[in-house]
């Protein structure tokens, strides 16, 4: 079948603009704005571990030499570990270094479900308006009779729009809401690994009265890597 027989721009923006419209009225500005910063998320670099472990070396090896009383933050370039060590630092205590870690993480993970939700919800709605093209095609069709071509237009139309639908779920929207998932799982567990390395490297140069109470705090949230979103996809283009 020639390509051009595959492309009908009425049957394209029926479906490409009553799903973004959908979307959009079903959607909050903010879960738009989270939705739009995790897709151009997805082309930027990813986090590295051993890149933020390398950052934040110097500053490490400056605590344990001088202690935590004498040390001054240094920021690296990352929201969070700058964060976690100027708390550090100023509390003297890895209970409320790992405490921010969570605060962090918690926020990071909403961001992702809110993404992940309405790239999920914007697939549902792309089959939904190929229907609306097939019926707007049968619409089309002359209430006085069928004229030459009316009939195979209208059935060619109702095609396109079904199949235009389907491929933007299962080959765009569906397929971005697991990229979604699957960054902001794999940036969670490298996160992690460098707190559990951080607190691992600091914890000897606090005194003994300044310890952490509970080492659990750390260990318990090295295993809560997968974050638990769990996207209501439809159409079947995302199992998990």
């Amino acid at each position: 079948m020639p390509p051009a027989l595959l492309f009908d721009g009425l049957s394209l923006s029926i479906v490409l603009a009553g799903t973004a419209l959908a979307t959009v009225l079903r959607s909050g500005r903010h879960e738009l704005v989270v939705t739009g910063r995790a897709i151009a998320g997805l082309f930027a670099k990813r986090f590295s571990s051993v890149q933020a472990k390398a950052d934040l070396a110097a500053q490490v090896s400056a605590i344990r030499r001088d202690g935590l009383l004498r040390a001054s933050t240094s920021a690296i370039g990352d929201r969070e570990f700058d964060d976690v060590t100027d708390v550090l630092i100023r509390s003297r205590s890895l209970d409320a270094l790992i405490e921010r870690h969570h605060d962090h993480r918690r926020n990071r993970i909403a961001a992702a479900n809110a993404a992940v939700r309405t790239l999920a919800q914007a697939a549902e709605l792309g089959p939904v308006f190929g229907m609306v093209g097939t019926l707007v095609s049968l619409s089309r069709l002359p209430a006085t009779g069928l004229e030459q071509g009316a009939l195979s237009g209208a059935i060619s139309m109702a095609v396109l729009t079904t199949l235009y639908g389907l491929l933007l779920a299962n080959l765009v929207l569906a397929p971005l809401a697991r990229a979604v998932e699957r960054r902001s799982q794999d940036e969670e567990r490298h996160r992690q690994e460098v707190i559990d390395w951080l607190s691992a490297q600091i914890e000897p140069a606090l005194p003994s009265s300044l310890h952490p109470t509970s080492v659990s705090l750390v260990s318990g949230a090295s295993h809560g890597h997968g974050h638990g979103m769990r996207p209501q996809h439809g159409h079947g283009g995302t199992a998990a």
